[in-house]
């Protein structure tokens, strides 16, 4: 029997060290509790599949290369996530996100994420730049992070 694709095998080189300079990028909106960062496991995986739910039941997503589901933690007890999409949704907290921001790619655990911003933080400094604002995008779930044997993870940061 066929396996059935989950997450899609992640290309690296289409994120890392690149600028992206967005004009109103849209995405649909959502939050959820975290505890210190961390996010509940029961909680994620409803939020993440009700969006992804949203985007395909409104044929709005984008293709596999582009789509981008980006987390964003305002404080350490709540995290944003942000889905991107084709066009606004009725109903959905639509948010359009425009600026300068340069990505790096980073596989490790979800524990790194400060280390791997520490990094980013330097690359920046070399160019002379600074972060505004992090946001993270997982490329894998747990299950196709053990299936491909990497925790791939970009960065966005706002310069």
């Amino acid at each position: 029997m066929k396996e059935k694709e989950c997450c899609p095998e992640f290309n690296s080189k289409l994120w890392d060290r690149k600028v992206h300079k967005w004009k109103n990028k849209l995405f649909i909106k959502d939050s959820m509790p975290t505890f210190f960062h961390v996010p509940f496991p029961w909680i994620i995986g409803k939020k993440i599949s009700r969006l992804c739910n949203v985007v395909m039941k409104e044929k709005t997503q984008l293709s596999k290369d582009k789509w981008l589901m980006l987390f964003y933690d305002p404080s350490p007890f709540k995290s944003e996530l942000y889905m991107t999409t084709t066009k606004s949704i009725s109903g959905e907290s639509n948010v359009k996100i425009s600026g300068e921001f340069h990505s790096m790619v980073f596989d490790g655990p979800y524990k790194d994420v400060p280390k791997f911003m520490k990094e980013m933080d330097a690359h920046l400094l070399k160019l002379k730049l600074k972060a505004k604002k992090y946001y993270v995008h997982y490329a894998y779930c747990p299950k196709c992070s053990k299936k491909y044997g990497h925790n791939y993870m970009i960065l966005f940061a706002e310069v």
